[in-house]
């Protein structure tokens, strides 16, 4: 299939595949004779393999990794296991500091009247930017 048939297939862009192929991501696609890009099945399943991770926050270089122990028939569980709890510790720590500034965020807009005086806690704050002081 072309690059437009497996962009509606995997639910991915074109340009995306190209990306992923040109980063080395997916192995580079057959041509056919007309130098078009033709996809086999097993290129469509590393397709929504990549497409799945990423959808799981997983990073680019992530995805290779995974992409790697995947392929590898030899690899132990535990590897996998190791890098998605790996990521499960860095998804807490974003999810942490997201906590926190919606946190901080949220208190800010408690204390501005959002009346028609130019005072505003929010902008004071967002002017102080944690330097200068």
């Amino acid at each position: 299939m072309n690059i437009g048939q497996a962009a509606r297939h995997t639910g991915l862009s074109a340009k995306m595949i190209r990306y992923y192929e040109s980063i080395g991501l997916l192995k580079p696609a057959l041509r056919s004779g007309s130098g078009y890009r033709l996809y086999q099945p097993e290129d469509l399943h590393s397709l929504a393999f990549i497409k799945r991770s990423r959808d799981l926050g997983f990073s680019l270089e992530e995805v290779a990794r995974l992409l790697t122990l995947w392929q590898d028939r030899q690899r132990a569980s535990a590897d996998v296991k190791a890098l998605a709890n790996e990521h499960i510790a860095d998804l807490n720590r974003r999810i942490e500091e997201l906590v926190s500034l919606r946190d901080t965020l949220s208190e800010l807009v408690a204390h501005c009247q959002g009346d028609d005086r130019p005072d505003c806690p929010i902008l004071k704050d967002l002017a102080a930017g944690g330097c200068c002081h």
